[in-house]
């Protein structure tokens, strides 16, 4: 189920890459490694529950922030495209 759902979201990112602009295919990218993490963390814990795959991206993202790693104008562009996928995705 997390790899179907992991498949939709990426999918959604590689479709947008043709009319996204600078700062949605940076968004893309970089949440891009985030969904697949936490796609491998679910299956080490064999999970297969959405809810906590999902959460597992956020807390994935919440400590790419406190680590420093995305600006406050950057975590505004990865947050909104997360937000923006999990609908379209659920």
């Amino acid at each position: 189920m997390i790899a179907e759902y992991e498949s939709r979201i990426l999918a959604l990112i590689d479709n947008n890459v043709e009319h996204a602009n600078d700062d949605e295919l940076f968004a893309g990218g970089y949440l891009r490694g985030h969904i697949t993490l936490a796609a491998a963390q679910a299956e080490e814990q064999g999970s297969q529950d959405l809810a906590s795959y999902a959460q597992l991206i956020e807390a994935s993202l919440d400590k790419a922030i406190k680590a420093g790693e995305l600006s406050p104008p950057d975590q505004v562009l990865v947050f909104g495209l997360w937000n923006k996928l999990h609908q379209q995705v659920q």
